[in-house]
């Protein structure tokens, strides 16, 4: 957090550095992080600093074994960024993220039955299944590749392709106990399904990110 803080002031001191001397330029872009925009401070020749938000919202289900999630995502990131142009308009940027990045899981039997680390329940007996999921650490580390300078004078096209340090995400699962007399052995299933779905989320822990987007300068 104290990288990214000092990132953003060194973006408010090229700010009010604007006028006389820093190119500068906003950008659009769409991609894994979900919709987003850039404000752009030219420092020289071949580094720009840009500080930056994105965020998506995204619902859908996936299945684990014999249980489906209903699952809600939130992305939300602020980016502080700096490009360093080695050949042309090719670059190298690195930066850090400041991520809020939560996902929400409702989980639902199939065909009435919840299988919970191999150990099957009417839905009767469970009355809900549910957990969260939070994308790794806060404040990440991201290293990228790109093309494009978003303080280059007119319109123009970006594309950055890099990865997310975002370190492994966190899962937290539970379910209630319905009518079922098996309450403690319930408790202990979720506890292994909750191990099993953390296994299977690890290899998140490198995000990868591909943007594309088009800036004016000036």
């Amino acid at each position: 957090m104290k990288i990214l803080k000092a990132v953003l002031l060194a973006a408010g001191i090229a700010a009010a550095g604007a006028a006389q001397a820093v190119d500068m330029g906003v950008g659009l872009r769409v991609g894994t992080n979900g919709l987003g925009a850039d404000l752009g401070f030219g420092l020289s020749e071949r580094f720009t600093l840009r500080v930056g938000y994105s965020g998506l919202s995204w619902s859908g289900d996936f299945e684990e074994e014999d249980i489906t999630y209903d699952t809600k995502l939130r992305l939300a990131a602020f980016s502080g960024l700096l490009d360093w142009k080695f050949w042309r308009q090719v670059r190298l940027t690195v930066g850090l993220v400041h991520a809020k990045n939560k996902g929400d899981l409702t989980g639902t039997p199939t065909g009435g039955t919840f299988t919970i680390n191999d150990v099957d329940y009417a839905a009767s007996e469970v009355g809900t299944v549910s957990g969260t999921v939070r994308m790794g650490k806060s404040a990440t580390p991201y290293l990228g590749i790109g093309y494009g300078d978003i303080a280059r004078k007119g319109l123009s096209f970006y594309a950055d392709l890099g990865i997310l340090f975002q370190g492994k995400p966190d899962v937290e699962l539970s379910a209630s106990c319905g009518t079922t007399a098996r309450c403690a052995q319930l408790q202990a299933d979720v506890e292994a399904e909750e191990r099993k779905l953390q296994e299977d989320l690890d290899k998140f822990k490198y995000y990868p990110v591909l943007n594309l987007g088009i800036a004016y300068g000036w």
